[in-house]
């Protein structure tokens, strides 16, 4: 009997590789379905998800609000910046008051990153530029300051450039909560039971890769993006955890909190009730 196809899509990063490692190579049991990974950029998975394109996607908790209609969450699989996050960098000293006005370089604007900016200082001049290449765009004076998310969080010193500010440090200090950055979502005309059980084996995945953390790193590190072994170790830290397994009740009131700011602030259009959906299995 032919296997029911779904599609996954996620980032091409390390931390996404490392957390679908055991899903990509066939280490853990996919019963009635067959997996196919599609690897974008987290801008265009906010798009595409708006379109319903994929069954599974990674998407920013940002562009979640406009998809809240056609996926919910999983409860597993989630980015957040645990005092640390998207970091605002310049060429020359700034001061996080002195970004109102300035022209600054984001990654989209339905980005989790954008939408913590914007609640930072609304008055800046946000200019939509691929994630890989704000940093050189800051570096050339393009924009006065850029948003680096993924591995330019780490190297970005080897370009002399300046830490404005790191908003999921901010976020934390402004409310006590880690950063929502970004999380998978199950489209729910799949039905419950189908949600559920796909939820146990994206869970399973992250598990097998936490519990074989040395094999599932050297996977990994083929979408490190220049990062040398030790940092891509710690990216992968900082970005997949126990609170990748299962956001938790403080998780998932963060994600509740940054949606509730976010439409507050008129950044997002509609109030946005996140919709969780947990494993059949507990974590397969």
């Amino acid at each position: 009997m032919s296997k029911e196809i779904i599609h996954v899509a996620h980032s091409p990063d390390s931390d996404d590789a490392f957390m679908f490692y055991a899903l990509a190579t066939g280490k853990i049991e996919t019963g009635p379905f067959e997996f196919i990974h599609r690897l974008r950029d987290i801008e265009t998975l906010n798009q595409a998800a708006q379109q319903s394109e994929y069954e599974v996607s990674a998407v920013s908790i940002h562009g979640y609000a406009y998809v809240a209609e056609r996926y919910a969450l999983l409860n597993s699989g989630a980015s957040m910046g645990e005092g640390y996050g998207p970091k605002v960098v310049s060429r020359t000293s700034l001061e996080p008051s002195q970004l109102k006005g300035k022209v600054i370089a984001v990654p989209g604007r339905r980005t989790s990153a954008f939408l913590a900016l914007k609640l930072l200082e609304p008055d800046c001049d946000c200019q939509v530029v691929p994630f890989d290449q704000i940093i050189d765009v800051v570096k050339t004076g393009a924009a006065e300051a850029g948003v680096i998310i993924h591995e330019g969080q780490l190297f970005y010193r080897d370009h002399n450039l300046r830490e404005v500010i790191d908003l999921g440090r901010w976020w934390q200090g402004e409310t006590g909560f880690p950063l929502p950055l970004g999380g998978n979502v199950i489209r729910k005309d799949l039905g419950e039971q189908k949600m559920e059980q796909i939820a146990s084996m994206i869970s399973g995945s992250i598990r097998f890769a936490l519990d074989h953390r040395e094999e599932a790193l050297s996977y990994a590190m083929q979408f490190a993006r220049g990062l040398d072994p030790a940092k891509g170790d710690r990216f992968v830290g900082m970005y997949v955890n126990e609170r990748t397994l299962d956001y938790g009740e403080s998780g998932r009131q963060a994600v509740q909190l940054f949606l509730n700011k976010g439409y507050e602030s008129g950044l997002i259009p509609h109030r946005v009730e996140a919709e969780f959906i947990e494993s059949d299995l507990n974590g397969g």
